[in-house]
């Protein structure tokens, strides 16, 4: 079985296409929307994990509490950048990338919770790996902006695989396998939209 490894390549069973490269080159004012959204929905998710899972486990708390309030600092930061280049705030549709990893989530505890832990390390490991593919093609604003962000973005999954591996039930390897295959059908396969975690673009891709 596959182990637990603090390697983002390792982790991840396919890159980000070519295609999704280009088109957020082309995209560039919904990449960073849709990466706006993606940053609340991490904090959001870290906070429901220390409310639901907290309880006795102290250290579990503090790093969920930590992770939250840096994942709310990097949305600020997504909100200032968009507000430099004019880009104003609009609802977009979710991806269809979260809803699919949560199809192979567990039904019963403590399963459940292991397999919540597995998914935002995938979330989070995609994230530093498109973080590390765009910063060389974009605006050098743009760039270095998430470049910045490749580090944090590291720490968080690593985080994730290590409760995984403190408070995780039974094989965890096993289940990394089976949200390692979810993750690259989802990446490699033809998404009709484009969003920050969205998979390769077909040809009559939006921006909306």
């Amino acid at each position: 079985m596959q182990k637990p490894s603090a390697s983002i390549d390792e982790l991840l069973a396919c890159p980000t296409p070519a295609g999704w490269l280009d088109a957020a080159v082309r995209h560039t004012d919904t990449l960073l929307l849709d990466h706006a959204n993606c940053e609340k929905k991490a904090a959001a998710t870290a906070m429901s994990l220390l409310f639901q899972y907290g309880g006795e486990r102290p250290e579990l708390q503090v790093e969920l509490s930590r992770l939250a309030r840096e994942e709310l600092r990097h949305f600020e930061q997504v909100l200032r950048l968009m507000h430099r280049r004019g880009i104003p705030q609009r609802p977009l549709s979710p991806a269809r990338y979260a809803a699919g990893l949560r199809r192979h989530l567990s039904k019963r505890e403590p399963d459940k919770f292991t397999d919540l832990l597995l998914i935002g390390a995938f979330i989070e490991a995609r994230s530093c790996e498109r973080f590390r593919s765009l910063v060389p093609i974009l605006d050098p604003e743009l760039g270095q902006f998430y470049a910045s962000l490749m580090a944090a973005e590291s720490r968080h999954f690593q985080l994730y695989i290590g409760l995984a591996e403190k408070y995780g039930a039974g094989d965890t390897g096993a289940r990394l396998e089976v949200f390692a295959a979810a993750e690259a059908e989802l990446i490699s396969s033809a998404d009709d939209d484009f969003r920050f975690h969205s998979g390769a673009p077909t040809e009559s891709l939006g921006g909306s």
